[in-house]
């Protein structure tokens, strides 16, 4: 009796593994999206608003869903506090918030770079540099897109397998 109740419990929490895995897979790609919404908004409020880039950020964490809109909100904050420059204030933000998101080093390094660039240049600069953050997030949104559909299937598979091993192992 307690063989089989064990067994029920190392399949149920190596399935679970299984699709948490497969979930962070997911999501991934959809904070990408999100990530590019985000930058295209903004620079829509930097070209046709004219809008300040903490009220910017503002309005941004307010359309985004979470974890995005944590993100901006915590960079809002930052700059209306007025003691840091928008590159620490991009830098402590995202660093704060990462932790939170499914994405990987390659767009961290994106993120990080753009931010050194915002508020530095004119509008017409800064445009070009939200829309060369876009491309690179574009072309890690296409691998994500690739590797969900490769492997999210097969890591749900795998969880429920190494459960089976494990069970198979021990009795």
């Amino acid at each position: 009796m307690f063989k089989l109740f064990g067994a029920v419990i190392i399949i149920l929490a190596t399935t679970w593994l299984g699709f948490e895995a497969s979930r962070h897979l997911s999501q991934r790609p959809r904070q990408l999206r999100q990530l590019k919404v985000a930058l295209q908004s903004l620079e829509a409020e930097i070209m046709y608003g004219h809008t300040p880039l903490a009220e910017a950020a503002r309005k941004l964490s307010r359309q985004m869903p979470k974890p995005m809109s944590l993100f901006f909100e915590s960079f809002a904050i930052k700059l209306s506090a007025g003691e840091t420059t928008v590159k620490s204030a991009w830098s402590e933000s995202l660093s704060e918030i990462w932790r939170w998101l499914a994405l990987k080093q390659g767009e961290f390094e994106i993120l990080s770079q753009f931010g050194e660039t915002l508020g530095r240049h004119d509008r017409y600069h800064q445009q070009k540099q939200i829309l060369l953050a876009i491309t690179h997030l574009e072309r890690e949104e296409n691998d994500a897109i690739d590797k969900q559909g490769k492997y999210e299937k097969m890591v749900k598979s795998l969880g429920f397998l190494s459960g089976l091993l494990l069970i198979i192992l021990l009795i």
